[in-house]
């Protein structure tokens, strides 16, 4: 990516071309074949010998040793020649069988006892740990053990030893794929760049103080923490399933899906039912769906209007349905979308667009979602330049304006939504959100190549122009509550209603959650590798802090020297404590954006942090900080 050229000055080189990072515009994407991004990697961080995923059930070494295999779970066969890029292969050679073997004694009570053509001498034991024995299993030694814990997981489903050289060791297991050049001393993950992490369905996108969050199977709940790359645990609730087992009971039936909006719950079952309640699930009339053929996996209700939902459906039978009625009614809008199993279905009713993951992909549509409707939906293939995996779950961001989706293996992808294209969405600039806009502060109209911007009267400066997302600048003299902001785009011309208050503050952050934090003598953005330090000097940048003194000219760089005050009362507070404030200005050399400065105390917590800015009390999005004494 090319950056725009970086200004010295009060904010050195350093931070300047940190900051083109953040007001990058993405390139245009084409509808059939949007500009997906890969959200984290397909691995956890479990604190183990490295990287963990997904359970493999074998691995071998084909005959030399110059490739290694692993099957998954799921049954997908991949290999490696260097040990570090995997792909999928198919029709691999069937694995060599693990020759079973006697042992004068068990190292551990159930544990396998198996021996490998390419060292006989040597026998494994298969248990909790992985263990040797070189004397018949009179002695046993313990491959993996840390103390009373295994460094790669406990459970073992499967060990290789290559041709070529009879110490190295690769073992498979429940989290993954595992190595040792040693003969077992010392062990590393191969798990990087194996695509086998088995996301099931994403709970949330990133917000101010948490990344995005999943839930994968045999490994409860993970968040991506913002600008990470690694999944974590963490703990949270499960996702439906207690209302699951709650409406299975009360239905006497086994429900898979269930979906909530106010007073109005759907249930769908196993056998392809689907029930509605309006008096918050206590009771539900008979289905308003039949069993017809597939298993309902997921339902969406509208969160602003309970009477429309969809519902994705397994089987045979119709995989998207639709009602606009609380159920009354439901009409199958499958028409040209393969007949494949659909796993998850959401949709911006606004706009009338509809995304499905299935077992052949994701898949984009438009049909009415207020009233039923004849007209066919035709489906388009979003994930044509994905790896050909199954889709399990698509969700929104809170704005619309990003979709995400999760690929069986190779974990999360997002894109900006297609739909937008046809119905363009004012965002803040700092964090994508519909927060109000403020005098000064910057805007991304999202799906339109903005060629003029106007309202009440003002011209707003369009600061950036790309066919996915524009930047405009909102003029220090607009006032609210409301504008109509009239955009002249490529695609026509369009009048979108813009919220506009005196001050509205936001914190710039990346796509992936990062904040724009930065130490003020060093001008180093703070992440986990760079923290914060006690007594410490932190540069924010911020939009939406208003009009400033001496009055700036709209669309204008702010200047290198003496950069104009905000003339709002900006506070800045860490975990809900207030930080002495020494500076809140124009970013010199930008537009639109704001500098903050903050001094952190001079004893704190190690660890992360919450910050936020105001502004005449108005808050803005809370953002994570590290910190180190």
């Amino acid at each position: 990516m090319e950056l725009p050229v970086c200004h010295k000055g009060t904010l050195r080189v350093s931070i300047c071309c940190a900051v083109a990072v953040f007001l990058a515009v993405p390139a245009g994407f084409a509808q059939t074949a949007p500009a997906w991004r890969k959200v984290g990697s397909a691995s956890v961080d479990l604190q183990l010998a490295g990287p963990a995923t997904g359970p493999v059930d074998q691995v071998w070494f084909a005959p030399g040793g110059g490739v290694l295999y692993a099957r998954a779970a799921s049954g997908a066969v991949f290999e490696t020649a260097d040990y570090e890029t995997w792909s999928p292969m198919a029709g691999a050679a069937d694995p060599p069988a693990n020759r079973r073997a006697t042992a004068a004694r068990l190292p551990e009570a159930s544990a396998r006892i198996v021996t490998l053509s390419s060292n006989p001498n040597v026998i494994f034991g298969l248990g909790r740990q992985l263990y040797g024995s070189e004397d018949g299993g009179h002695a046993w030694r313990n491959l993996t053990a840390l103390g009373s814990r295994s460094v790669i997981g406990d459970g073992v489903n499967s060990i290789a030893v290559s041709p070529a050289d009879t110490d190295q060791l690769v073992a498979a297991n429940d989290f993954g794929v595992w190595r040792s050049l040693d003969g077992g001393l010392s062990w590393s993950a191969l798990n990087l760049g194996l695509p086998n992490l088995p996301v099931r369905r994403i709970l949330s996108t990133v917000t101010g103080t948490s990344g995005t969050i999943v839930e994968v199977e045999n490994l409860g709940t993970l968040e991506l923490p913002p600008s990470g790359s690694l999944w974590q645990p963490v703990d949270a609730s499960p996702s439906d399933a207690l209302l699951e087992e709650l409406y299975s009971s009360r239905l006497q039936t086994e429900i898979t899906a269930v979906g909530q909006s106010g007073g109005t719950v759907y249930a769908g079952s196993a056998d392809g039912r689907i029930w509605v309640s309006v008096d918050g699930g206590r009771t539900f009339p008979a289905p308003a769906w039949p069993a017809g053929g597939g298993h309902v996996e997921r339902i969406f209700a509208d969160p602003a209007e309970p009477r429309i939902a969809l519902a994705a459906l397994s089987g045979a039978g119709p995989h998207v349905l639709r009602t606009t009625n609380s159920g009354g009614f439901w009409d199958a809008l499958d028409f040209n979308l393969p007949n494949r199993p659909a796993h998850a279905v959401t949709a911006d009713r606004t706009a009338g667009a509809i995304y499905v993951a299935t077992d052949a992909g994701v898949f984009y549509g438009v049909a009415d979602l207020e009233n039923a409707s004849a007209n066919p939906v035709n489906w388009v293939n979003l994930s044509a330049r994905l790896p050909a995996a199954t889709a399990y779950d698509v969700r929104l961001d809170p704005a619309g304006v990003q979709l995400y989706a999760a690929f069986d293996g190779y974990g999360i992808y997002a894109t900006a939504a297609p739909h937008r294209a046809r119905a363009p969405r004012i965002v803040n600039a700092a964090d994508f959100s519909t927060r109000p806009a403020a005098p000064g502060s910057l805007l991304s109209v999202v799906g339109a190549q903005v060629s003029r911007a106007t309202g009440a009267n003002l011209e707003f400066p369009v600061l950036a122009a790309a066919e996915g997302e524009s930047q405009v600048q909102v003029p220090f003299e607009a006032v609210g509550p409301s504008v109509g902001l009239a955009l002249d785009t490529a695609a026509g011309s369009f009048t979108i209603p813009l919220a506009v208050q005196p001050v509205s503050p936001g914190i710039l952050v990346s796509r992936d959650g990062a904040p724009a934090l930065f130490d003020a003598d060093s001008d180093l953005p703070l992440d986990a590798r760079n923290p914060a330090h006690s007594n410490g000097r932190v540069k924010i940048l911020v939009t939406g802090l208003g009009r400033v003194q001496p009055n700036w000219p709209t669309g204008m760089l702010a200047p290198l020297e003496d950069p104009p005050a905000v003339v709002a009362a900006v506070k800045v507070f860490l975990d809900g404590a207030p930080l002495q404030v020494t500076r809140a200005t124009l970013a010199p050399g930008y537009i639109g954006f704001y500098l903050v400065e903050a001094q952190l105390p001079a004893l704190t917590n190690a660890g992360t942090a919450e910050l936020h800015v105001s502004a005449d009390g108005q808050d803005s999005n809370p953002v994570q900080i590290v910190i180190e004494p």
